[in-house]
C-alpha cells in the first residue's frame, strides 16, 4: 500500500540535529483517551530525542512535561459535551510564526487543525497530518449518516494538500486510499508495556469491578463510553452467559443511556480509571470485550494485550492490525455476535486456554513499546525536510523543461500545495499554478 520511494523511514534521514516540530490537535489534555495517550508517549520520546515541541490545542493545560501548549478556547461539542471544539484563529499563527517550526503536524485535521493548512502555506511549512479517528463511520451513530459522502469528501480536499498522511493500521491506510487519499503510510502502533503488566492484578481491583464477587467469571470493556462504541452487544453475551459478570470501565456521553439499557443485568460501572488502576483492571479481568466496528486501531486492545487480558473484537476496521485470530485473541463476523458469545465463553470457562492466550498476547505486546513508534515517526519528519531542500531546483528543472504544474506533481509524488509552496520561492510565478 502506498507509493514507499519517498517516505520508507531509515536511519540515514537527514542530519540529526534536533527538530522543531509544531503538533496542533483537536484534542488534548485533560481529555483522555487514544489520541491523546498516543500524542503523550510521542512528547516524552521526542523531548528525550533532543527535540523542541509546541503544541496546539483546545484550553486545558498549559504544559506537558516540559512541552509548552499553546490552549485555544472552545466550546463543548454538542454531539459529545467532553470534546471541545476549538476554531483556529490569529494567534495560533502568531505563536507558530514566533515557534519557527520545521514541520508541522497536525493529528486528526477537523476544525482547529485547520490552522495548521493555513500555516503550512503562508509559512511554507512541510505539513503531516495523522488520522486516528474513524469519523465518517462516527456519524451513523449520531443520526447523521448522510453526511458520510460529503465528510469523504472534505478530508480528500484537506488531507491531499499534505506532504504525508499516516495511518495508525494497514486497514486504516487502505480504506483512506480507497477513499481517494494519497501518499498515506504506516505509523506504527504503540502500548506502554511497563505500566501495562500481568503483574497488576490484584483481588482488590476483581473484588471492585465485580461488585465484591472476585470468583465469578469477569469479562470487561474499557475505554469511552459512546454511541459508536456498540457497548450494547454486551448485553447479548450476559444473557447467554447469566453466570457471568461485566463491569465496564470508563466514562462519556452514552453512559445514561447505557445504565438503563443494562438495569438489572450483573453490570457495573465502574467509572473512568487511569494509571495503576486502569493497569489492574485489565489484568484482574478473564476477557476484554470490544464491540466497536470503528477503531482505526483499538489502542485498549493493546493495553488489555499487555496486560495478559484475552480480547475479543469484531474483525473490522483496525483491529485485525492488532488480533491474531486465535493466537493472541479473538475476532469475530460482526453479523454474528453468537460468535463473539462463543469466544467470550471459551475465555471466561476454559483456564488454561485463557491463561495460554493471555501469555502469547503479553508476549505480542511486548514488540510493540512507543520508544520505536515515536522514532519511526521522527524518521518521516526527517524525510519530508530532507526531500524539502531538493524540491526548488527539481520543480524548476521540470518548469524549464515545459512539464505542467500537474506532471510536475505526479513524477515528484507531491501535492499541488507543496508544488505551489515552492514554485513561490522561484524567481518566476508559475504560468499554470
Amino acid at each position: 500500500m502506498g507509493d514507499q520511494r519517498q517516505f520508507e523511514p531509515s536511519a540515514d534521514t537527514d542530519s540529526d540535529r534536533p527538530l522543531r516540530i509544531a503538533i496542533i490537535t483537536e484534542t488534548f489534555l485533560p481529555k483522555i483517551d487514544g489520541i491523546v495517550t498516543r500524542l503523550c508517549h510521542t512528547l516524552r520520546h521526542l523531548r528525550a530525542m533532543g527535540h523542541n515541541v509546541l503544541v496546539v490545542a483546545p484550553r486545558g493545560v498549559e504544559e506537558f512535561e516540559g512541552t509548552p501548549v499553546h490552549g485555544v478556547p472552545g466550546f463543548p461539542f454538542p454531539l459529545y459535551p467532553e470534546l471541545k471544539m476549538a476554531f483556529p484563529r490569529p494567534s495560533v499563527g502568531r505563536v507558530l510564526k514566533t515557534f519557527q517550526p520545521d514541520i508541522i503536524h497536525a493529528v486528526n485535521p477537523a476544525v482547529l487543525g485547520v490552522s495548521a493548512f493555513f500555516s503550512s502555506s503562508y509559512d511554507r511549512k512541510p505539513l503531516i497530518v495523522s488520522y486516528h479517528t474513524h469519523l465518517p463511520k462516527y456519524l451513523s451513530y449520531y443520526r447523521l449518516g448522510f453526511l458520510e459522502g460529503t465528510m469523504w469528501q472534505c478530508m480528500r480536499a484537506t488531507y491531499n494538500r499534505a506532504d504525508l498522511t499516516l495511518a495508525t493500521s494497514q486497514a486504516m491506510q487502505g480504506e483512506l486510499e480507497a477513499k481517494g487519499i494519497h501518499r498515506v503510510h504506516l505509523w506504527r502502533r504503540g502500548v506502554d508495556t511497563e505500566l501495562f503488566h500481568p503483574s497488576r492484578a490484584t483481588q482488590g481491583m476483581r473484588a471492585r469491578l465485580t461488585q465484591g464477587h472476585p470468583e465469578d467469571k469477569l469479562f470487561v470493556y474499557i475505554g469511552r463510553l459512546s454511541a459508536e462504541k456498540e457497548i450494547e452487544q454486551c448485553r447479548t453475551v450476559l444473557e447467554a452467559l447469566p453466570e457471568a459478570r461485566l463491569a465496564l470501565v470508563g466514562d462519556g456521553p452514552h453512559r445514561k443511556k447505557l445504565e438503563e439499557y443494562f438495569a438489572g443485568t450483573r453490570t457495573h460501572f465502574a467509572g473512568f480509571m487511569q494509571g495503576a488502576d486502569l493497569a489492574a483492571a485489565f489484568a484482574s479481568a478473564d476477557a476484554f470485550f470490544l464491540p466497536s466496528r470503528t477503531e482505526t486501531l483499538g489502542l485498549v486492545l493493546l493495553e488489555a494485550m499487555a496486560a495478559g487480558c484475552p480480547v475479543v473484537t469484531p474483525r473490522a476496521g483496525g483491529t485485525s492490525d492488532v488480533v491474531q485470530d486465535g493466537v493472541t485473541g479473538y475476532l469475530y463476523d460482526p453479523s454474528s455476535p453468537n460468535e463473539a458469545v462463543e469466544a467470550i465463553r471459551k475465555l471466561l470457562y476454559d483456564a488454561d486456554h485463557r491463561a495460554e492466550m493471555g501469555r502469547r498476547a503479553r508476549a505480542d505486546a511486548e514488540q510493540w513499546g512507543w520508544g520505536a513508534a515515536t522514532f519511526q515517526l521522527e524518521q518521516y519528519y526527517r524525510k519530508v525536510l530532507a526531500r524539502e531542500m531538493h524540491l526548488p531546483l527539481q520543480i524548476a528543472e521540470r518548469r524549464t523543461s515545459g512539464a505542467s504544474a500537474e506532471a510536475i506533481c505526479s513524477e515528484l509524488l507531491i501535492s499541488k500545495a507543496t508544488f505551489r509552496r515552492h514554485a513561490a520561492t522561484l524567481a518566476y510565478r508559475p504560468a499554470d499554478q
